[in-house]
């Protein structure tokens, strides 16, 4: 079994073996916001467990339940970032970055022993908020576009003979369908008005 191609672990015996594998569909910006949603949760499951830890690197002692509840909101715009919702969980995420950088706008102040530290995480954040407008803008832009196309089935077989010869044979068909026939004893039973039922 190969590592290579993990789907092999589900195949039955006899079924056929996957060799390679085809392009992918996904646009460079389907695959950042994938990126991105995977740092969401990262960042977010650190949050959730260690706020100490992260308040007292950025110098932000007191701010714990903040933290903790920034890495829930991590967690929760990663769900929509990894789905097919990507634009919904990636404009979450850059909301979160701007209350991210409203945070560590505190920790910039001039009495912080840690200031140096909340410097860098600021750069930090501002990197991945231009990273999350990129993905955003992109995966707009080629989602948006794909749903104002025109799709093309002049190459399908489906109607052979055409819509229109379609249309009327299942006219045809309808006029006097067999399992609308009622015949004998059942023809007799079924009343002909709704009056005679109440009777």
């Amino acid at each position: 079994m190969s590592l290579l191609h993990p789907s092999d672990i589900a195949r039955s015996e006899g079924d056929p073996k996957v060799q390679r594998k085809g392009p992918s569909s996904l646009t460079g910006a389907d695959r950042l916001a994938r990126a991105l949603g995977w740092f969401s949760i990262g960042l977010g499951v650190a949050e959730l467990v260690a706020p100490g830890r992260i308040a007292r690197a950025l110098g932000l002692e007191g701010k714990e339940g903040l933290i903790r509840a920034y890495g829930a909101r991590e967690i929760a715009s990663a769900v929509p970032t990894l789905s097919v919702d990507k634009q919904v969980g990636l404009a979450s995420r850059i909301g979160g970055d701007a209350l991210d950088l409203g945070t560590l706008a505190l920790a910039l102040r001039p009495g912080n022993p840690k200031r140096d530290n909340a410097a860098i995480a600021t750069a930090l954040v501002v990197g991945i908020t231009l990273l999350d407008i990129l993905a955003y803008s992109g995966t707009k832009a080629v989602h948006s576009r794909e749903r104002g196309t025109q799709r093309d089935y002049s190459d399908r077989s489906g109607l052979p003979r055409g819509p229109k010869a379609s249309r009327g044979a299942a006219r045809e068909d309808f006029k006097n369908p067999p399992d609308y026939r009622a015949e004998g004893q059942v023809a007799d039973a079924v009343p002909e008005r709704v009056s005679e039922l109440v009777a």
